[in-house]
């Protein structure tokens, strides 16, 4: 039997996690609250207070030796350039910028264009294996879930490409757009060769590829140049016994058959775009639901609705056997402290409480 306790994030925990995700009747749903950089420079002291009282959610928490003002990369205001040669334009210091400047804007330079090696060089950063390997170790060894960092997949297209430029791509269906894509498979492939290699549970990637209502290319479009890709770097996951989170914004309600076909064992729907009912009929009991609650709504409702919409996620989302996970994410400065709060203590009754 698993064992919540004040020690981590409950999240954290490997035993239940793996239960919940496999629907194999894990004590408790996997639940967390995470902040933006902004949310912390903001509130500071008091962020800590509420996260020392909520220790079943976040974890101990040691008040005090938090840098509150220091960030940079893509949080800082101003530019920045990424090892991809993505340059982030940042306005609004603590939240992420934006790529403003693209590559492979021009199809001329893909005759030169370099993938950063993916075995040297994550998206910002380089990459220690070394100290990985002990990280995985330590986590391991109190029985804490261990998480591949897989990277940017459809997301990372229109940031090489430019949006415009991509969407006019897969309408004229370019041939350099196949040839991009391969590229990206195979430099998925040799990172997750390297992860797969200390054992992890699960692999997570990001794609972005949903709107408010819908996806960014059409259903058709997805299973013609995506798919594909999804499949071939997913399958080899799960080949391997690791499971795959698929972080992607907006609504994906038409593709989620295709995501389980390709082998995802667990994505983040949000509460909006794709509405309750959506969710339940297009995700309950096929793969986990990582429900990202309605970030949107946070700042202009009241604490009393932010925990009806957890109560009632968890009355609709919920099997006995598992499949729910949830999580909120505060970004910004504007949700107010009592609202988090709310939340908070939302999940600990029931989330936390079905235990």
């Amino acid at each position: 039997m698993a064992t919540l306790d004040n020690s981590y994030p409950n999240k954290d925990i490997r035993e239940n996690y793996l239960k919940a995700l496999e629907f194999r009747y894990p004590e408790w749903i996997p639940c967390s609250v995470a902040f933006s950089p902004a949310t912390w420079k903001h509130y500071r002291g008091k962020l800590e207070d509420l996260i020392v009282a909520h220790p079943l959610i976040f974890g101990a928490y040691d008040k005090g030796k938090r840098d509150f003002d220091s960030f940079g990369g893509p949080y800082a205001e101003g530019y920045y350039t990424d090892n991809w040669g993505c340059v982030w334009r940042n306005i609004q210091p603590g939240l992420e910028g934006q790529v403003v400047g693209h590559p492979l804007e021009d199809w001329a330079a893909l005759e030169t264009y370099r993938f950063p090696d993916p075995i040297l060089k994550s998206e910002r950063g380089e990459w220690d294996w070394g100290g990985t390997q002990k990280w995985a170790k330590a986590r391991r060894a109190k029985g804490l879930l261990v998480v591949g960092g897989g990277e940017r997949l459809f997301d990372r297209l229109y940031m090489l490409r430019g949006f415009k430029n991509l969407m006019a791509d897969i309408v004229r269906g370019s041939p350099q757009l196949v040839r991009l894509v391969k590229m990206l498979e195979e430099h998925e492939l040799r990172l997750v060769g390297k992860w797969l290699e200390m054992g992890v549970d699960m692999m997570g990637f990001h794609t972005d590829i949903g709107m408010q209502t819908g996806l960014m290319i059409s259903p058709a479009q997805f299973r013609r140049y995506i798919k594909p890709m999804f499949k071939s770097i997913f399958t080899t996951c799960r080949k391997a016994g690791v499971h795959v989170h698929l972080s992607s914004d907006g609504c994906l309600l038409d593709i989620v058959d295709d995501l389980v076909e390709c082998g995802v064992s667990a994505h983040d729907p949000q509460f909006r775009a794709n509405t309750l009912n959506g969710i339940e009929r297009a995700y309950k009991g096929k793969m986990c639901i990582d429900l990202d609650l309605d970030r949107q709504a946070f700042a202009f409702v009241s604490p009393r609705v932010l925990q009806a919409m957890v109560r009632g996620s968890v009355e609709r989302l919920n099997l006995p056997e598992g499949g729910l996970m949830m999580k909120a994410e505060i970004s910004g400065t504007n949700v107010p402290l009592e609202n988090i709060e709310a939340i908070c203590q939302a999940m600990e009754r029931h989330c936390l409480g079905r235990r």
